[in-house]
């Protein structure tokens, strides 16, 4: 244990972003120097609130299985390089889960029953940015080569963890990604603000010095056939993620100023990055001056509206067809599952703080109004409430909001079809992702399948994890045995979906 009293005498604490009005005139990262510099003041404190218990329930809580109570004790005692080394033994890019994962591991803390959570998230990501500034972080090339080749299709975090594992298991590993450039969503999925790219860069540069091969700009299923794979790797892996958004259907879909969510932030990503925003020469989709109104109330939304208040919108709505949460944990979802609360990320915050921001909850758009030029220029719509386990309108409540640009965040219901996937003929399970079985293996020999690709729309941890237990199912079809570590079997269900 390392604080004996530290959950005593210590209150949870959090690094403090940069001042509101500071942080949305830029695209970097919220937190003054990086969160894992802002951290170190006061995170060995932090650590020191882990107490170590019999039972540590943050292992069930979190997907990778990461060894919470050691490295809580190595950082207390001032060891970050042991803490690094027990910490990479689950998780090969904790800079990612340690920006970007909602902390399943603190919702499940033993000290969260009637205390404030350790700060597990925090610790984590200050462990890994301390060691790649320590020089902690070296390449891990492998002593010997199988002779045996793999391909991975798609490059987030359950390609890159699954094409890790297997180079430094001996394979030679070439990492396929339809974009530009590597890094799947991580590189233009996710903003600048959440996770500057250089981590991404710093990782990749890491993999390849281990002798990953990464071959972007390649659409799999188009420029190469499924057939011409198959016939030059000896394994494929799918992760191509899931990238089929959830549309909405109603009158006036059809009119301009309307986008997915995943055309609107790669573009602005890459426009972050001094970049050219579009890859076709076609104008980039921004909120200069607009009503902006988001569809959807999760992470993917809260993406958006960071995008649109730095991008100087008039004003932002963010719709959610669900009721408010509680900000309390819900009798129904008791410690240590992970509740569905009300929270407040950074990117809300910021819109509280130059008031264009309103959330609106339980309400469903009937239609998207247009003006005389096609475009959109307003939403008609309407209060539900759940009765008898049905979605009902509320009678009288229909209103207009305005809207110049409406971007949908409503998830995404699977892999994309055409292509590779129709080309392979594996099978698809009931909610239309690539069946597996617990080996992560799809109907056709030789073809494995990890991350949202199989799982459906997912974390980042879950990712991860799925890529790490994808390769040692790989490993094994490619030797008859393996040393990888598998974390959870795909039909394993965890405390957090």
């Amino acid at each position: 244990m390392a604080d004996p009293k530290g959950f005593l005498k210590d209150g949870r604490e959090v690094a403090v972003r940069r001042p509101v009005e500071e942080r949305v005139n830029d695209w970097d990262e919220v937190y003054p120097g990086g969160i894992g510099r802002a951290l170190l003041p006061i995170i060995t404190k932090q650590a020191g609130r882990c107490m170590d218990c019999g039972i540590p329930f943050c292992h069930q809580g979190c997907p990778l299985g990461n060894i919470i109570p050691e490295w809580n004790d190595l950082v207390w005692r001032d060891d970050w390089e042991g803490a690094i080394e027990r910490l990479h033994a689950t998780n090969n890019f904790p800079e990612f889960t340690g920006r970007l994962c909602p902390a399943p591991c603190e919702t499940a803390c033993v000290l969260g029953i009637n205390q404030d959570p350790v700060t597990i998230k925090n610790v984590e990501v200050s462990i890994i940015d301390k060691a790649w500034e320590s020089g902690f972080v070296r390449p891990q090339p492998p002593e010997w080569l199988s002779g045996r080749t793999v391909a991975i299709i798609g490059s987030g975090p359950a390609g890159l963890a699954a094409a890790q594992q297997l180079t430094r298991a001996g394979h030679t590993v070439a990492v396929y990604e339809r974009a530009d450039k590597i890094g799947g969503l991580l590189r233009y999925g996710i903003p600048e603000f959440k996770m500057e790219k250089k981590h991404l860069n710093k990782r990749l540069d890491q993999m390849r010095r281990e002798g990953t091969v990464f071959r972007a700009g390649i659409d799999v299923g188009h420029e190469i056939t499924a057939d011409e794979l198959r016939e030059r790797y000896d394994a494929v892996v799918l992760a191509m993620g899931s990238t089929t958004a959830r549309d909405l259907p109603v009158p006036g879909r059809e009119l301009g100023g309307i986008h997915q969510a995943m055309e609107f932030l790669p573009q602005s990503n890459r426009a972050s990055l001094g970049e050219p925003a579009t890859t076709d020469g076609s104008d980039q989709i921004r909120a200069d001056g607009k009503n902006v109104v988001i569809i959807g109330g999760g992470d993917t939304g809260a993406d958006c509206l960071g995008t649109s208040i730095r991008q100087g919108a008039a004003s932002i709505t963010q719709l959610e067809i669900m009721p408010m949460p509680s900000t309390e944990r819900p009798a129904n979802q008791p410690w240590p599952t992970y509740p569905m609360t009300f929270k407040v990320s950074s990117a809300h915050e910021e819109g509280a703080g130059m008031n264009v921001q309103s959330r609106v909850y339980a309400v469903s758009t009937k239609e998207f109004l247009g003006d005389e030029n096609g475009n959109v220029r307003a939403l008609r719509i309407v209060e539900v409430a759940f009765e008898a386990g049905k979605l009902t309108e509320v009678e009288g409540t229909e209103r207009e909001i305005p809207a110049e640009l409406v971007l949908f965040a409503m998830g995404f219901t699977g892999p994309e079809k055409d292509g590779l996937v129709d080309q392979l003929g594996v099978e698809l399970d009931e909610r239309s992702n690539v069946a597996r079985d617990l080996k992560y293996a799809s109907s056709v020999e030789g073809v494995f399948v990890a991350g949202d690709a199989g799982r459906g729309q997912s974390l980042i941890v879950w990712a991860i994890a799925e890529g790490r237990a994808a390769a040692a199912a790989v490993d094994e079809f490619l030797t008859g045995s393996t040393t990888l570590p598998a974390p959870i079997p795909p039909t394993a269900r965890p405390l957090v979906v």
